[in-house]
């Protein structure tokens, strides 16, 4: 492949792909992301490629492998195109099947194809299934339409459109306005103006800047930032150039956690292909701007999310924050201006250069433009990454495309912006997902966790596990931070332990107001949220644990006891035989019983009764039931049963 050297050649080259795409030959997408590797995507494409040269089709069909489409609930996800035919949850064996009906002869697997739970009926395109219609997929609707590996294929969608039209249709001051006007903010979770933080670094004093991706997604649940990177890594790398040149920085950083080598493989092959192609390195496309790009792989501490210790860490020593006196757009990475974004920030610039401010602007709420990426996961029926316009409610987002709660559950909380967020209660339900209406109500955008819990959820336990969570990522550099989140920690693990008492919830909030104003980064200052917000909406639940030694969730193990309900009991033994401690006394046909000083309150036996007896109950709060005396215990059902 010979390098495009100017903007001509590259539109010459494009034109080319194009001319072969209007006769495309039948093409088997197959996500090969992460979450669809663990469930047997790479065994599905392999199958599909032996079928395929069994059945003598292989010069005719196309097998690609390609990123995260979004729907990880029901993956290994399959698109056949042409005509978009979606097949879930495909295993090899399906495979045969498949190439010969659908390849073959044009009909459809039905029993592959989404079946809507509203009306029964089976869905055959990706775009029609609800999950996917209620959703608008400015950049995850990409991922599914390319191989992460082919350059060509991101040409073929459009891609490397607006880095020529930056290079030579806009000066460095134009693309900034640009960026301005669009209003975009940053998607990591402060959801700064990202114009205004490139303006700045582009007037900040010295010759030398940087430009530099915040891939360090270290939030318990979110994948958003891994499946761009795996999906359509050349998306990031265009916008990273787009931004090196309007700030003037001709070195860019890409900085990726370790525990993401997947996503890692693919952005450094992306870079490698960019180099190759003439869209990075020297001269690009004619225009006298260099840039080139590193991958620097983090070592997994949540702390390096934070834009200083990010910063430190790339500079090759501990990741620890540090006071931001001057900010880092004019004194950041080894004391240059530099312009941190997250992933998918960047990933949005080539759309707004390519389509223009006004276009980006038209989508979401007066304040928070464009769409959000969130990773949908927890106590609902559709897990995944959903993208939806800002000002979508929280509502639709967990009803209409989550799909609501499972097993007849009711919904009790959600929470956003991963550990330091806070937890939104039913009546919040129609709430506008955007930074300020969630800033509003105590939790924050985040850069797009979206947990869900049903009523099963003790919150005051949700708290006692984010706090636990910060205070063991945190660097403890601050007093504030290290000190204040241990206490918390130690508080609340009491009161989730039955040993409250009056008094700790004042102190609680004593804590989170230090912990908030007085630590030194946003780690610190975020931290109290997740109690700070369990506490705004759901105070009744730390009373009954504290004043009552009850959980109304059902679940702190310590102040759980259970016991067998004589009237279900079915003396079937497979609670005696499971229970760890030996705690279960009974006999065939007899009613079991729960020797309540052996209990360890460890829950098997609630799990392993049978649905259809539901004899195993839980109980907070109150005394466990007298059990019925020896001579009272035989089982004698009419039929013999």
């Amino acid at each position: 492949m010979p390098k495009l050297r100017t903007p001509q050649e590259l539109s010459e080259y494009r034109e080319g792909l194009a001319a072969r795409g209007a006769a495309e030959r039948p093409c088997v997408s197959v996500c090969a992301g992460t979450g669809c590797l663990a469930s047997g995507a790479r065994e599905v494409i392999e199958a599909f490629r032996a079928e395929i040269e069994a059945q003598g089709l292989a010069a005719g069909v196309e097998i690609r492998g390609t990123g995260c489409p979004g729907f990880c609930e029901r993956g290994p996800v399959v698109v056949l195109q042409p005509g978009g035919i979606c097949y879930l949850e495909v295993t090899p064996e399906d495979v045969p099947e498949i190439v010969t009906r659908s390849l073959g002869e044009g009909e459809v697997v039905t029993r592959l194809l989404f079946e809507d739970p509203a009306t029964g009926e089976r869905v055959v395109r990706e775009g029609d299934i609800p999950f996917y219609r209620h959703q608008h997929r400015l950049l995850l609707g990409q991922n599914i339409r390319i191989d992460s590996r082919s350059l060509d294929d991101y040409l073929a969608i459009g891609g490397y459109a607006a880095l020529p039209k930056a290079l030579v249709s806009l000066s460095p001051e134009e693309v900034i306005e640009e960026d301005k006007r669009s209003n975009i903010r940053g998607r990591g979770g402060a959801g700064f103006p990202a114009g205004r933080k490139w303006e700045g670094a582009r007037h900040a004093p010295g010759d030398t800047r940087y430009v530099i991706v915040n891939a360090d997604e270290g939030d318990p649940g979110a994948f958003m930032d891994r499946a761009l990177l795996e999906g359509n890594p050349f998306s990031i790398l265009e916008g990273l150039t787009i931004g090196g040149y309007a700030v003037g920085a001709r070195e860019g950083y890409i900085y990726v956690r370790q525990e993401y080598p997947l996503a890692v493989e693919n952005v450094t092959r992306a870079i490698a292909k960019a180099e190759e192609y003439g869209l990075l390195g020297e001269d690009i496309l004619g225009s006298g701007f260099d840039f080139t790009v590193k991958v620097h792989r983090g070592a997994g501490a949540f702390v390096c999310g934070e834009s200083s210790a990010l910063m430190t860490a790339l500079e090759g020593r501990v990741g620890e924050p540090r006071p931001k006196y001057i900010r880092s757009n004019v004194k950041g990475l080894w004391g240059r201006p530099s312009v941190l974004n997250n992933v998918e920030t960047w990933a949005n610039i080539p759309l707004i250069i390519d389509r223009g401010a006004d276009w980006f602007a038209g989508i979401g709420t007066e304040k928070s433009k464009g769409t959000k990426i969130f990773s949908l996961v927890g106590k609902i029926r559709n897990t995944g990454l959903v993208e939806v316009p800002m000002g979508m409610t929280l509502r639709e987002i967990i009803y209409e495309i989550g799909g609501g709660i499972p097993n007849g559950k009711r919904f009790k909380a959600v929470q956003t912006g991963g550990p330091s967020g806070g937890c939104l209660p039913e009546e919040l339900l129609d709430l506008p997902v955007d930074f300020d209406e969630l800033t509003r109500a105590g939790s924050m955008m985040g850069s797009g966790g979206m947990i869900v819990m049903d009523e099963d959820t003790c919150m005051v336990d949700v708290a006692r596990y984010f706090i636990d969570f910060l205070t063991d990522e945190s660097c403890g550099k601050c007093a504030p931070c290290r000190e204040g989140l241990r206490q918390m920690r130690r508080i609340l693990g009491r009161i989730c332990e039955g040993r409250g008492e009056e008094g700790d919830l004042e102190t609680l909030e004593e804590l989170a107001e230090v912990v908030g104003l007085a630590s030194l980064c946003g780690l610190g200052q975020s931290a109290p949220n997740p109690f700070l917000s369990t506490l705004r909406y759901f105070r009744e639940e730390y009373e009954a644990h504290i004043r009552e030694k009850r959980c109304p969730a059902l679940s702190c193990r310590a102040l759980l006891s259970y016991y067998i309900d004589p009237e279900k009991c079915r003396g079937c033994m497979i609670c005696l035989r499971k229970c760890p401690s030996q705690a279960i006394e009974g006999g065939k046909k007899q009613v079991h019983v729960i020797d309540q000083e052996k209990c360890d309150t460890c829950g098997v036996c609630f799990d392993v009764c049978p649905p259809r007896y539901g004899a195993v109950r839980k109980i907070s709060g109150e005394p466990v039931p007298e059990p019925l005396p020896p001579e009272e215990r035989m089982i004698v059902k009419a039929g013999g049963e």
